[in-house]
């Protein structure tokens, strides 16, 4: 397979997915534009052959390959294709859902991009107005949309999912369901081959696949460069704090990254209580190990639901001297109130800013905020769909803890230079 032409890849877009979907399908179209343009330069001077020469013979290989006898006149620069897939998605009065592949994907290798945990109202054929889905209503589309790609002859179906969903139900505490494993295994009994997502709640959901492949890809590199821009990585009073014992592992790879001190929150819980915003909580005592008393602060952590224990965590934090808090997530999901309350948080001068991926979609609601900051992952996913296409290696893109070090090594070294772009985590971007 030509590794500057995409045979056989189609691109879907869930409802509501459609503006993340957009932009990886124009960094996968600039991709192969530039993969075309560099290879095109090597293979003139290694065969002595000109630019037109190597366009003539890549144009005749695309229309060998193609389904269709070519009409038209031969192109005169390269011709990238646009991947999309249209389909028309439909919610009957009754609350039943269908898909409808409306272009042709028989032999056809179909990613589906789909964000789960989007609650903005979207459009769906059979309502006159945008109505909101919960979770439940994006999995019935996402179901159907599978299926009907199996029965239209689709060689093969990969889940782009930035959030996994029911990914917090992955151990079981009694008789309940183990809802995150549950997913999974529905998908791979419909056909799905691979799931592509981001930073998952927990590893061990893989374990309950037979086949299916799980991706786990981490916007930490993505953050990082976010994060460069509101700090000076070589600043001494900088200070990682883990929230919680689950999110220890996290904070200290940025805290031995970042050649910075950790220190950790530990929380007494009344598991009797369940949690549903900073002001209803089942936080009984914090205590902090460590010191942050006039120190920037930095949290990470996989999640923000309600964030109410964040809110806590970083109110406790400022009244232990911080003197500026960031948090960064790689799902920002804001539910039911957690904007306003991070709202009055800021307001009440408890944190400095939360820095969050574009994995699930907001309005301006939350983009508008001062204290919002938000880095953009569609790059790295258009990478990994186009590796994944031509089997080449992804383990470069799954572990970016090298180059995460080399960014922040050369940081510190040198405050003053220029971050790389997103793209530099990828070591082969030729």
């Amino acid at each position: 397979m030509s590794i500057i032409k995409p045979h056989k890849l189609g691109i879907i877009s869930g409802p509501g997915s459609e503006y993340f979907t957009g932009k990886v399908v124009k960094h996968l179209r600039r991709l192969y534009l530039e993969r075309y343009e560099k290879l095109s330069t090597a293979l003139a001077k290694r065969h002595g052959m000109s630019e037109d020469e190597i366009l003539r013979t890549v144009t005749l290989m695309d229309d060998l390959n193609n389904k269709r006898i070519p009409r038209n006149k031969r192109p005169t620069t390269f011709q990238c294709p646009d991947f999309t897939i249209k389909v028309k998605y439909t919610r009957f009065a009754n609350g039943e859902e269908k898909a409808e592949i409306l272009d042709a994907v028989r032999g056809l290798r179909i990613f589906i991009v789909y964000d789960l945990s989007n609650s903005e109202p979207v459009k769906v054929a059979g309502s006159d107005e945008p109505v909101r889905l919960s979770v439940n209503d994006h999995l019935m589309f996402l179901f159907t949309t599978i299926n009907a790609l199996q029965l239209a002859g689709a060689e093969s179906v990969t889940l782009v999912l930035p959030t996994y969903p029911y990914s917090r139900q992955h151990k079981k505490g009694g008789r309940e369901a183990l809802t995150a494993a549950m997913f999974g295994r529905i998908c791979e009994m419909l056909g799905v081959e691979r799931i592509i997502t981001l930073d998952i709640h927990s590893r061990e959901i893989e374990n309950s696949f037979s086949n299916l492949h799980l991706e786990n890809l981490h916007a930490s590199y993505q953050t990082l460069i976010a994060l460069h821009k509101l700090i000076d990585f070589s600043d001494p009073e900088l200070v990682v704090v883990a929230p919680d014992t689950g999110a220890i592992s996290r904070n200290k790879f940025y805290a031995q990254a970042l050649h910075r001190p950790l220190a950790m929150l530990y929380k007494e819980r009344d598991y009797s209580i369940v949690s549903k915003d900073a002001k209803h909580s089942n936080i009984k005592s914090i205590n902090l190990l460590g010191d942050v008393n006039g120190k920037t602060v930095l949290i990470a952590d996989d999640m923000l639901a309600t964030g109410g224990t964040m809110i806590i965590a970083m109110r406790e934090l400022t009244n232990l001297g911080a003197k500026k808090i960031i948090c960064m997530v790689s799902l920002p999901l804001f539910n039911a109130n957690a904007v306003e309350d991070f709202d009055a948080a800021y307001k009440e001068g408890i944190f400095y800013r939360i820095i969050g991926t574009n994995a699930v979609f907001h309005g301006h609601d939350l983009l508008d905020k001062e204290w919002y900051i938000q880095a953009d992952i569609t790059e790295l996913f258009a990478r990994v769909i186009s590796r994944l296409h031509h089997g080449r290696s992804i383990s470069p893109l799954l572990d970016n803890r090298k180059f995460i070090q080399i960014l922040i090594d050369n940081s510190q070294a040198n405050p003053q230079a220029p971050l790389p772009g997103a793209s530099a985590s990828d070591p082969d971007r030729d």
